[in-house]
């Protein structure tokens, strides 16, 4: 009965597992299992037919000492011997035949799930060619859809230049107006050597006569408003103190002061105000780079500023580089470059310092301050 029982539950699993589709894994572990068992049942086979041929030779030798009995008590005992050996071995040779049977049906079983692990195998290596080909698909279609928005976003932006150039008129030729602001209330600033390098810089440049220099020293808040109102620059430039949120100016006095700090967001919303604001400003003092990155969110297209604190030497040799460099007509972002590698070249620590910003949809690259005879 046990061996009825364990044949039906291995039959029906094996069953279940072609009807409900179970991954090569399970059926793996089920023709194990099986392999298993047969081996099993192989061995207790081969144990019952080793005990079977030991008591036929049992029945075998008592059959002949019966024979050789000099007395009929003797001679019975030893042919009832004989007879309780033969049972014990025909009683070994039914259990090595049903252990045979099971040996059988377990390969059988074995057979079968061999044969279901090579669909399973072969299904699951297709289904994952499948996935594979659909998610390249998938992948392929993506970026085909990504190159088509890319291509109508760049055909929309030329579009959109086009019709701006058809519209607005052709910029009249003028000079390139910088305002210069510098202030050391302290004197611990010299200043004044940057004025008169950036003024020797732009003079040897090739297009000096160009460029006009507004200079404002000691300016205080009132020469920003009047500079920038008055001369209505192209270029504000400041040249003294000022930190991530604030710029310093000097007080109204002869004396030596500590200046007036400027909130950073009111230095922007003067330069804002005006009717034509400046295309760039330079913030040529410590750590003025925030500033300068705040200032193209909104305000205007360039700005540079410095990223730390900046020695007064670093500082004077990038701007006479930067405006020489402005002056002989490179763009912004190729003069910022230049007055950049200049200090690296002296072997300025700060030569990195200087920090370029430009506002989305500008290119430094392709703006340029001074570009040869202009009108006055």
């Amino acid at each position: 009965m046990a061996h009825n029982g364990e044949s039906r539950w291995d039959t029906g699993l094996n069953g279940r597992a072609r009807r409900s589709g179970m991954s090569a894994s399970q059926i793996r572990s089920q023709l194990e299992r099986k392999r298993a068992q047969q081996a099993e049942a192989e061995k207790k086979a081969g144990e019952f037919r080793s005990r079977e041929s030991k008591k036929r030779a049992e029945a075998a030798k008592a059959q002949a000492a019966a024979a050789r009995a000099t007395n009929a008590s003797s001679a019975r005992s030893k042919l009832a011997e004989s007879r309780r050996r033969e049972g014990e071995a025909a009683a070994a040779g039914k259990d090595a035949a049903r252990w045979q049977v099971k040996a059988a049906g377990y390969s059988n079983e074995a057979l079968r799930l061999a044969r279901s692990l090579e669909r399973a195998e072969a299904s699951e290596q297709r289904a994952a060619q499948t996935q594979r080909d659909r998610e390249q698909r998938q992948r392929d279609q993506r970026h085909a859809a990504e190159r088509s928005a890319l291509t109508e976003r760049v055909a929309s932006a030329e579009a959109n230049v086009a019709r701006l150039q058809q519209h607005l008129p052709a910029p009249r030729p003028e000079k390139l107006r910088i305002l210069l602001l510098t202030s050391s209330g302290e004197g611990d600033l010299r200043v004044g050597r940057e004025i008169r390098q950036i003024r020797a810089a732009v003079k040897a440049a090739a297009h000096r006569d160009y460029v006009d220099l507004d200079v404002r020293s000691a300016a205080t808040p009132q020469d920003l408003l009047d500079g920038i109102t008055e001369f209505r620059p192209h270029v504000v430039h400041f040249s003294g103190h000022s930190d991530e949120k604030f710029v310093v100016f000097e007080e109204d006095t002869d004396d030596p002061n500590s200046g007036v700090a400027i909130p950073a967001e009111v230095f922007a919303r003067a330069l804002r105000a005006v009717d034509t604001p400046p295309s760039l400003v330079v913030l040529n003092s410590c750590r003025s780079a925030a500033q300068a990155e705040r200032l193209v969110a909104g305000v205007v297209p360039f700005a540079i500023g410095m990223a730390d604190k900046i020695y007064d030497d670093d500082a004077i040799g990038y701007a006479a580089r930067f405006y020489g460099t402005i002056a002989n007509g490179q763009s912004i972002e190729g003069a910022h470059e230049i007055a950049r590698t200049d200090l690296e070249m002296r072997g300025a620590e700060g030569h990195l310092l200087p920090t370029l910003y430009a506002a989305e949809s500008y290119d430094p690259r392709n703006a340029s301050l001074v570009t040869g005879p202009v009108e006055n």
